[in-house]
Protein backbone atom coordinates (compact mmCIF):
# COMPACT_ATOMS: atom_id res chain seq x y z
CA UNK A 1 0.00 0.00 0.00
CA UNK A 2 1.44 3.26 -1.02
CA UNK A 3 1.79 6.26 1.37
CA UNK A 4 -0.63 9.11 0.91
CA UNK A 5 2.22 11.32 1.64
CA UNK A 6 4.60 9.49 -1.25
CA UNK A 7 1.87 9.62 -3.42
CA UNK A 8 1.18 13.21 -3.04
CA UNK A 9 5.40 14.42 -3.60
CA UNK A 10 4.70 12.37 -6.80
CA UNK A 11 2.20 14.43 -7.89
CA UNK A 12 3.71 17.50 -7.40
CA UNK A 13 6.86 16.47 -8.97
CA UNK A 14 4.71 15.51 -12.12
CA UNK A 15 3.13 18.78 -11.82
CA UNK A 16 6.30 20.56 -11.49
CA UNK A 17 7.86 18.83 -14.07
CA UNK A 18 4.78 18.98 -16.34
CA UNK A 19 5.19 23.38 -16.01
CA UNK A 20 9.28 23.35 -16.16
CA UNK A 21 8.58 21.58 -19.74
CA UNK A 22 5.65 23.61 -20.76
CA UNK A 23 6.08 26.75 -19.31
CA UNK A 24 2.85 26.77 -18.51
CA UNK A 25 0.41 25.56 -15.40
CA UNK A 26 -1.89 22.62 -16.97
CA UNK A 27 -5.27 23.83 -18.34
CA UNK A 28 -8.74 23.35 -15.80
CA UNK A 29 -11.31 21.25 -17.58
CA UNK A 30 -13.67 23.68 -18.43
CA UNK A 31 -18.00 22.71 -16.53
CA UNK A 32 -19.13 24.98 -19.96
CA UNK A 33 -20.90 22.52 -22.61
CA UNK A 34 -18.47 22.96 -25.72
CA UNK A 35 -21.72 22.71 -28.35
CA UNK A 36 -22.91 25.86 -26.72
CA UNK A 37 -21.27 29.60 -26.98
CA UNK A 38 -23.14 30.95 -24.39
CA UNK A 39 -23.94 34.23 -27.04
CA UNK A 40 -27.47 33.62 -26.95
CA UNK A 41 -30.41 31.39 -25.84
CA UNK A 42 -32.18 30.96 -22.12
CA UNK A 43 -30.10 29.53 -19.17
CA UNK A 44 -31.19 28.63 -15.42
CA UNK A 45 -28.24 29.37 -13.56
CA UNK A 46 -27.08 29.12 -10.11
CA UNK A 47 -24.26 30.84 -8.27
CA UNK A 48 -23.25 30.31 -4.86
CA UNK A 49 -21.39 31.73 -1.67
CA UNK A 50 -18.00 29.79 -0.83
CA UNK A 51 -18.94 27.76 1.48
CA UNK A 52 -22.27 28.37 1.54
CA UNK A 53 -22.01 31.15 4.18
CA UNK A 54 -25.55 33.00 4.22
CA UNK A 55 -24.69 36.63 3.33
CA UNK A 56 -28.02 37.40 1.62
CA UNK A 57 -30.42 36.95 4.81
CA UNK A 58 -32.23 34.20 6.17
CA UNK A 59 -35.68 32.94 5.50
CA UNK A 60 -38.02 32.50 7.83
CA UNK A 61 -41.94 31.23 8.23
CA UNK A 62 -41.75 31.11 4.06
CA UNK A 63 -40.13 34.58 3.52
CA UNK A 64 -36.52 36.02 2.88
CA UNK A 65 -35.31 38.28 4.67
CA UNK A 66 -32.42 40.06 3.10
CA UNK A 67 -29.50 41.41 4.23
CA UNK A 68 -28.15 44.72 3.17
CA UNK A 69 -25.65 42.13 0.76
CA UNK A 70 -29.08 40.36 -0.52
CA UNK A 71 -30.72 43.29 -1.20
CA UNK A 72 -27.94 45.26 -3.41
CA UNK A 73 -27.81 41.51 -5.27
CA UNK A 74 -31.87 41.68 -5.79
CA UNK A 75 -31.09 45.22 -7.18
CA UNK A 76 -28.37 44.37 -9.57
CA UNK A 77 -30.31 41.60 -10.90
CA UNK A 78 -33.46 43.80 -11.14
CA UNK A 79 -31.62 46.34 -13.17
CA UNK A 80 -29.68 44.47 -15.53
CA UNK A 81 -31.20 45.87 -18.19
CA UNK A 82 -29.35 49.13 -17.22
CA UNK A 83 -25.66 48.13 -17.63
CA UNK A 84 -26.36 44.88 -19.79
CA UNK A 85 -29.32 45.68 -22.66
CA UNK A 86 -28.86 42.31 -24.16
CA UNK A 87 -29.46 40.52 -20.97
CA UNK A 88 -32.77 39.41 -19.42
CA UNK A 89 -33.27 38.44 -16.28
CA UNK A 90 -36.70 36.11 -16.57
CA UNK A 91 -36.45 34.77 -13.36
CA UNK A 92 -34.53 34.86 -10.17
CA UNK A 93 -34.50 34.53 -6.01
CA UNK A 94 -32.23 34.69 -3.80
CA UNK A 95 -31.53 32.56 -1.43
CA UNK A 96 -29.44 32.54 2.07
CA UNK A 97 -26.03 31.39 0.34
CA UNK A 98 -26.78 31.03 -3.00
CA UNK A 99 -29.35 32.95 -5.89
CA UNK A 100 -30.98 31.29 -9.42
CA UNK A 101 -32.11 33.14 -12.05
CA UNK A 102 -33.55 32.31 -15.28
CA UNK A 103 -31.34 34.44 -17.83
CA UNK A 104 -32.19 34.98 -21.40
CA UNK A 105 -29.85 36.70 -23.40
CA UNK A 106 -30.98 37.97 -26.79
CA UNK A 107 -29.43 37.26 -30.07
CA UNK A 108 -26.81 40.16 -30.80
CA UNK A 109 -24.13 40.30 -33.53
CA UNK A 110 -20.80 40.85 -31.79
CA UNK A 111 -18.56 42.62 -34.66
CA UNK A 112 -15.33 44.09 -34.31
CA UNK A 113 -14.33 45.33 -37.62
CA UNK A 114 -16.37 42.84 -39.48
CA UNK A 115 -15.37 40.12 -37.51
CA UNK A 116 -17.07 38.10 -35.01
CA UNK A 117 -16.20 38.81 -31.64
CA UNK A 118 -16.21 35.48 -29.21
CA UNK A 119 -13.55 36.36 -26.63
CA UNK A 120 -15.72 35.41 -23.67
CA UNK A 121 -18.95 34.09 -23.81
CA UNK A 122 -21.87 37.07 -22.70
CA UNK A 123 -23.23 34.60 -19.84
CA UNK A 124 -19.80 34.35 -18.18
CA UNK A 125 -19.20 37.95 -18.30
CA UNK A 126 -22.27 38.78 -17.09
CA UNK A 127 -21.91 36.74 -14.33
CA UNK A 128 -18.20 37.74 -13.77
CA UNK A 129 -19.50 41.37 -13.29
CA UNK A 130 -22.22 40.53 -11.61
CA UNK A 131 -20.45 38.87 -9.09
CA UNK A 132 -17.56 41.33 -8.90
CA UNK A 133 -20.49 44.75 -8.33
CA UNK A 134 -21.85 42.68 -5.26
CA UNK A 135 -18.25 41.31 -3.67
CA UNK A 136 -17.05 45.20 -4.06
CA UNK A 137 -20.13 46.35 -2.24
CA UNK A 138 -19.95 43.28 0.20
CA UNK A 139 -16.93 44.53 1.21
CA UNK A 140 -17.81 47.94 2.43
CA UNK A 141 -19.82 45.39 4.95
CA UNK A 142 -17.94 42.33 5.92
CA UNK A 143 -14.56 42.01 4.21
CA UNK A 144 -14.96 38.08 4.12
CA UNK A 145 -17.53 37.32 1.60
CA UNK A 146 -16.34 35.68 -1.32
CA UNK A 147 -18.27 33.45 -4.38
CA UNK A 148 -17.81 29.89 -4.84
CA UNK A 149 -14.88 30.10 -7.88
CA UNK A 150 -17.76 28.57 -10.26
CA UNK A 151 -21.28 28.65 -10.84
CA UNK A 152 -23.88 25.85 -12.25
CA UNK A 153 -25.52 26.89 -15.84
CA UNK A 154 -27.95 24.75 -17.29
CA UNK A 155 -29.30 25.68 -20.70
CA UNK A 156 -33.01 26.17 -20.86
CA UNK A 157 -34.30 23.30 -23.55
CA UNK A 158 -38.04 23.99 -24.40
CA UNK A 159 -41.19 25.19 -22.75
CA UNK A 160 -41.36 21.86 -20.43
CA UNK A 161 -37.58 22.48 -19.40
CA UNK A 162 -38.70 26.49 -18.61
CA UNK A 163 -41.68 25.68 -16.89
CA UNK A 164 -40.09 23.08 -14.40
CA UNK A 165 -37.27 25.54 -13.55
CA UNK A 166 -40.06 28.49 -13.46
CA UNK A 167 -41.46 26.47 -10.74
CA UNK A 168 -38.67 25.21 -9.06
CA UNK A 169 -37.57 28.88 -8.24
CA UNK A 170 -41.11 29.94 -7.73
CA UNK A 171 -40.43 26.97 -4.69
CA UNK A 172 -37.42 27.51 -3.62
CA UNK A 173 -38.16 29.73 -0.40
CA UNK A 174 -40.98 26.98 0.69
CA UNK A 175 -38.79 24.02 -0.15
CA UNK A 176 -35.87 25.87 2.25
CA UNK A 177 -38.49 26.43 4.70
CA UNK A 178 -39.74 23.38 5.25
CA UNK A 179 -36.05 21.44 4.94
CA UNK A 180 -36.49 20.13 1.64
CA UNK A 181 -33.98 20.59 -0.95
CA UNK A 182 -36.41 21.18 -4.01
CA UNK A 183 -34.68 18.91 -6.41
CA UNK A 184 -35.29 20.08 -9.90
Amino acid sequence: MQNVGTRHCRVRKIYTNYTKITNKLPQRKSPRAKWLDYNEGEYFVTVCTHNWIHYFGEIADGEIHLSQIGKFLTECLENTKKHQPHINILQYVVMPNHFHAIIDIEKKQRAVNGKQNHKLPLLSTYIASLKSAVTKYAHTIDSKFTWQKRYHDHAIRGTEDRNNISQYIENNITSWDNGLTGKL
